[in-house]
């Protein structure tokens, strides 16, 4: 047998103390409206409780609308709550979707975060406005510069095995504060890696949206849209970044200014048209598919606009200002922080879960917020995003007065999310700590830098929970518990896996310390 190294050594010593022996938890992520799932978690649970597992992280989108749900919906949550208390397993359920705010959108999809549209051009014809680019864009039919691995070919670009980054760029001038939309076809055989299309300004990322290509498809078009913000130059970029195998063709790519799409209404996120009175000059301005397809919470990348209904002159020139939500990677919408009903509905959230599960503790579900501060009702208050992000979080945690109060940490770590430059993040997000009393127990995730995360949060009095396994390896536990050593208060280990993965349940427990 080798000798133990060091951090092997560290980590048996940390597990070795009973006073630092912490708790086995699992993140277990559901949707209990379906009766056929509460025999599957009751498959895992039984396995996590004969392994040692003594408390879960208990997810289910249905949590931000319980109000809505049916006599049967509850019937299987008493059947889950009578499981754990069969297997002396303790329910810690997730609550307040700040961050991946869709379930909670699903009650009003105006309270998106907003992204500010100014003095668009739109010219009335026939009865409706509509935009009118300004200035023009569009793609040159010459790239400014591609990689080697791209073959340019009859109007189309192919890209075939290549061994790094195979991309083709042009820089476009645009307007400051305007929508864009861009549309290209993509083809794939065996296409191993995922092709991406990329607007950046001063070398940062404008959105961050997957187009959802397949493995192999036929042609098909994908949509992207992007909102300049205070940019007048854009680079675009079609391409893939890295080595992979197969084949993949770009043709058919355009670039447009945008006209209403997604547009938001709420008092926080105006909708003006400069110099004239909606109701009176022009009909109310809606996008029927605002946030409700397929249902509501859901935003499409991508839908015609809607015009602007009116009677003004033939010819007559609008500059219309707006507010839309930004949609990351694969349907992450944000809400928005600033508006009062959304503490309404965190108010009647809270009620709810608590009459629901009546559980001595609950976690608090901020994570990766990659939009705020930019719509009206954010701005006109004058605070730092990191104050903004601080002020929600110590509303959230007096909603659950009475009982134990959990939180993901990235938001609230320095060495992690909480800082500048923080995707469409307008502002510094430092100082949300702040918000924590040091009662709150911190869900640590920060595996990359462990060890300046522990101590950050464990220098401010916070208990800890260390999020492993993220459906890696399970024996990199050992790698956390090295950096737990170091450092007082850390009570759980917990089994995170958002790919729904419990293969490795009790391996995990294993290199855990528990036998």
């Amino acid at each position: 047998m080798p000798p133990m190294t060091a951090s092997i050594l560290m980590a048996l010593a940390f597990l070795a103390n009973p006073e630092s022996k912490p708790e086995l938890w699992f993140y277990y992520s559901t949707n209990l409206w379906v009766d056929k799932n509460i025999t599957r978690l009751e498959e895992v649970w039984r396995r996590a409780a004969k392994a040692g597992y003594r408390r879960v992280l208990l997810a289910d989108s249905k949590f931000a609308r319980l109000g809505d749900m049916d006599r049967r919906y509850f019937g299987n949550v008493e059947k889950v709550k009578k499981l754990a208390r069969e297997l002396d397993i303790e329910i810690v359920p997730a609550l307040f979707s700040i961050g991946y705010s869709n379930n909670m959108l699903w009650h009003d999809p105006n309270l998106a975060e907003g992204l500010p549209v100014r003095d668009a051009l739109f010219v009335v014809q026939g009865g409706e406005a509509r935009l009118v680019p300004d200035p023009p864009v569009s793609f040159r039919e010459k790239w400014d510069w591609k990689d080697d691995a791209v073959g340019l070919e009859n109007g189309a670009a192919t890209v075939r095995d290549n061994r790094g980054n195979a991309r083709l760029v042009q820089k476009l001038k645009v307007a400051r504060f305007r929508c864009y939309h861009i549309a290209v076809q993509a083809k794939t055989e065996d296409f191993t890696g995922e092709p991406r299309v990329q607007a950046l300004a001063e070398g940062k990322p404008l959105c961050f949206t997957n187009l959802g290509v397949k493995r192999t498809q036929d042609w098909k078009e994908h949509h992207l849209v992007f909102n300049s913000l205070d940019h007048e130059e854009v680079m675009v970029y079609f391409g893939v970044w890295g080595e992979a195998k197969g084949i993949l063709s770009w043709r058919g790519w355009k670039i447009e200014e945008a006209g209403l799409v997604n547009v938001l209404r709420r008092e926080g996120a105006p909708c003006l048209v400069k110099g004239y009175v909606e109701g009176k000059d022009y009909q109310k301005i809606v996008d029927a598919r605002m946030g409700n397809v397929p249902y509501n919470g859901e935003y499409e990348i991508w839908h015609e606009p809607p015009a602007i209904k009116t009677r003004l002159p033939e010819g007559t020139r609008l500059r219309v200002s707006w507010y839309h939500p930004t949609i990351i990677y694969d349907g992450q919408v944000m809400c928005c922080l600033s508006e009062p009903r959304l503490l309404d509905l965190l108010r009647d959230e809270a009620r709810r879960m608590k009459e629901a599960w009546g559980t001595k503790g609950f976690m608090m579900s901020h994570d990766e917020i990659r939009a705020l501060n930019w719509d009206e009702s954010c701005r006109r208050r004058g605070l730092e995003a990191g104050a903004m992000v601080a002020e929600n979080a110590r509303r959230c945690v007096d909603l659950l007065e009475g009982a134990a109060v959990h939180v993901w940490s990235d938001m609230f770590d320095p060495h992690h999310n909480a800082r500048k430059d923080y995707y469409l993040v307008r502002g510094d997000l430092s100082g949300s700590w702040k918000g924590l009393k040091k009662e709150v127990v911190i869900v640590n995730w920060n595996f990359d830098q462990r060890e300046k995360s522990l101590k950050f949060f464990a220098d401010r009095g916070h208990r800890q929970v260390i999020a492993g396994y993220y459906d890696g390896r399970p024996e990199d536990i050992r790698k956390w518990l090295e950096a737990a050593a170091k450092v007082q208060g850390v009570i759980g280990l917990m089994y995170t896996t958002w790919q729904d993965r419990y293969d490795d349940l009790e391996a995990f427990a294993r290199h855990a310390g528990r036998p």
